[in-house]
């Protein structure tokens, strides 16, 4: 027992991030808000085609080389190489509302005015459009895990993300073949550790053991509590390089397919989820349950359940 909470002591927030545009460039900050939709500002904005189709990495990966950051109290900052920046105003400058698709789910967006779709598409090379999710917008969780009509940002599915610093740590060994667990091609010799922004993480925990938060059911962080839903199915997007905006090679889906398949993770669970027993499982989706708290870097994080 001593040692158990003595571990729980020992985690802590290492990172917060959060993603005000979904699949462009994260913003790492030191404090974040608590909303019902996930952390304050976290994918409210999206790309979309002119039917209203999510855009992500997985189609245009130069996305992720697309930097945001707070302009000022009124409107985000937005840039790309050779094409400048732009502003983008929290409140969009049209009263076009529209039907939008992420995945499975629809809900409303408002579209931004023409000058500045105009920009996201020369930057891209294809028509697309920029949208917001007004708070009248409600966008619920899959009902599997909605208990308290939860909703969701344009997140892939739920609020928030987490994963541990060991968990990467324990990744990177297997991919360069430091453990032996994994054998590494022989131009591995020449990479790099990947980074934590492969997995676009809400929070980051250090102090925790590798793959500790797949067991997670609730969590507290100062005066703000989250429940687990289920861990993260990963997808094309972690093998785009983050800083150069291209794909990078198969892994870390290769080797996290190794030994981080659902059948293998959660052999009990992943079917009475809907889960593909293939499914490629890195880091635990969250659910916040109370609003309007502040969570920070170095806060403690305690298990509740």
């Amino acid at each position: 027992m001593f040692l158990y909470d003595q571990l729980q002591f020992l985690m802590h927030i290492s990172e917060i991030n959060i993603y005000p545009i979904k699949s462009l460039k994260g913003i790492s900050v030191e404090t974040a808000t608590v909303e019902e939709r996930g952390l304050r500002h976290d994918r409210r904005w999206m790309l979309t085609d002119a039917d209203g189709m999510f855009m992500t990495q997985r189609e245009f990966p130069r996305m992720a080389t697309m930097s945001v950051w707070f302009e000022d109290a009124d409107g985000l900052g937005v840039a790309a190489d050779a094409f400048g920046d732009v502003f983008v105003p929290f409140v969009p400058d049209s009263e076009k509302r529209q039907q939008v698709t992420i995945w499975d789910s629809v809900c409303e967006g408002r579209v931004y005015g023409a000058a500045l779709n105009e920009w996201f598409s020369d930057v891209l090379g294809t028509n697309c459009q920029l949208v917001y999710m007004p708070d009248d917008s409600r966008r619920n969780v899959s009902e599997r895990y909605n208990k308290h009509d939860d909703v969701v940002s344009f997140a892939d599915g739920y609020p928030l993300l987490v994963i541990g610093e060991a968990s990467l740590d324990d990744l990177n060994e297997r991919i360069l073949g430091t453990d032996g667990s994994v054998r590494a091609p022989a131009d591995m010799s020449v990479r790099t550790p990947l980074a934590m922004n492969r997995f676009r993480p809400n929070i980051v925990v250090a102090g925790s053991e590798a793959y500790a938060e797949d067991h997670w059911s609730q969590i507290r962080v100062g005066e703000a509590t989250f429940r687990a839903t289920k861990p993260c199915e990963r997808c094309v997007i972690t093998t785009v390089d983050q800083a150069t905006g291209e794909f990078d090679g198969k892994d870390p889906l290769k080797t996290l397919a190794a030994y981080r398949r659902a059948k293998d993770v959660i052999p009990d669970l992943y079917e009475s989820i809907g889960m593909n027993g293939n499914a490629v499982l890195f880091g635990q989706n969250l659910i916040g349950e109370t609003f309007g708290s502040t969570i920070a870097v170095g806060d403690d994080i305690q298990l509740i359940d």
